[in-house]
C-alpha cells in the first residue's frame, strides 16, 4: 500500500459502518493491512484465560481495528480529504513533503 494519509494521533470521523458519525483519536495505524484503531470506537469483548498480565482472567473489552477507508481526517472539526504538497528547492530536489487539507489547502503538519 502507498503512504498512509492517516497517522497516529490524528482526529478522525467514522464515515461508514456500525460506528458512523462518531469521532476519536487514532491509536495505531496498520499500513500493510489498511487498518486503524480509534480510541473508544468499535469495542469488542474477549474472554481471556488467567495469565501473568491478567491474573484473574475474565471478559476484557478493547478497541478493534476499522478499515482505513471508513475514517476521514478532521481538520478544525470538519471532515476533509488529505493530499500531499511537495516542496522543492531551486535544483528540483525534494525538500519536504507536507500533508494538506483538501478543503482549505492548509498544511496539516
Amino acid at each position: 500500500m502507498s503512504t498512509s494519509k492517516i497517522k497516529k494521533g490524528d482526529m478522525v470521523k467514522v464515515i461508514a459502518g456500525r460506528e458512523i458519525d462518531k469521532e476519536g483519536k487514532v491509536l495505531s495505524v496498520d499500513t500493510k493491512n489498511g487498518k486503524v484503531v480509534v480510541e473508544g470506537l468499535n469495542k469488542v469483548t474477549k474472554h481471556e484465560k488467567p495469565s501473568a498480565k491478567n491474573p484473574n482472567g475474565g471478559i476484557v473489552e478493547s478497541e478493534a481495528a476499522l478499515d482505513i477507508s471508513n475514517v476521514m481526517y478532521l481538520h478544525k472539526g470538519k471532515p476533509t480529504r488529505i493530499g500531499f504538497k511537495v516542496e522543492k528547492d531551486e535544483n528540483g530536489k525534494v525538500v519536504k513533503k507536507n500533508r494538506i487539507a483538501k478543503k482549505t489547502g492548509e498544511v496539516i503538519d
